[in-house]
């Protein structure tokens, strides 16, 4: 079995994937945020291991991808510091593919499969 959540960031400024982007992910507990998980993308701009199976559970979300970072190691600079995409899982037995398309001065995200 795979992570039940996976992720795939595309540098569009460049055309190809962002290798080496921390992310970290976070369920929330409260008021608050617990990282459950952290990874960096390899060289195809992925991350497929993030969360072992059969862990996730219902919730809110948020994946945290430190773009400035990533910008600054490939010699650029950026917008935005880091990206923090919110989402909810209603349903844990499912798998949820959060991508990210990235540009220094923009972003986009939507649900993958």
């Amino acid at each position: 079995m795979a992570s039940p959540i996976t992720t795939h960031v595309l540098d569009t400024a460049l055309g190809r994937p962002a290798a080496n982007l921390a992310i970290s992910l976070h369920a929330r507990a409260g008021d608050d945020w617990r990282e459950v998980a952290s990874g960096s993308t390899n060289a195809d701009g992925r991350i497929a291991d993030l969360m072992e199976p059969g862990t996730l559970q219902a919730g809110d979300y948020r994946m945290v991808f430190e773009t400035g970072d990533y910008l600054e190691a490939t010699g650029r600079e950026g917008f935005y510091p880091r990206v923090q995409i919110e989402f909810s899982i209603a349903t844990p037995d499912e798998h949820y593919h959060v991508p990210l398309l990235l540009s220094p001065y923009g972003y986009s995200t939507y649900r993958g499969s």
